[in-house]
């Protein structure tokens, strides 16, 4: 019995999300169709298809577990400590001087295997 439920509950699931995508999909090709119309008018359409996909899609399964995904998303870049702007400042120079010094490391050694390679080949 319960196979039943949950069979029409994923068909449901299942058109909702091709109704979302037929409803993203019209705005696309009303976009396309309409070229006599304002570009603005014409991004406002996809803009308004985009937001009714979104609702759809989110009354399903997925767009549920997507949703709460997100919200635990939030959550957890609460938790985060960032840096300040100060050790960002440190850390970016930190990078540039190691960068800068193998840069330097890797030319010499590249001088030094070109004199290498000529001082054996002449």
């Amino acid at each position: 019995m319960e196979t039943k439920v949950e069979d029409q509950s994923t068909l449901l699931d299942t058109i909702k999300l091709l109704v979302a995508g037929a409803v993203l999909l019209g705005g696309i090709v009303g976009y396309y169709y309409y070229p006599g119309v304002s570009v603005a008018l014409r991004a406002l359409g996809v803009l308004i298809a985009l937001g009714v996909a979104v609702v759809i899609s989110l009354q399903s399964a997925m767009g549920k577990a997507l949703w709460s995904f997100v919200q635990g998303s939030r959550v957890e870049m609460r938790k985060v400590i960032w840096p300040t702007r100060e050790e960002a400042i440190q850390t970016t120079i930190a990078v540039l001087v190691f960068a800068l010094i193998m840069g330097v490391f890797f030319w010499l050694l590249d001088l030094f295997l070109l004199w290498f390679t000529r001082s054996l080949t002449s």
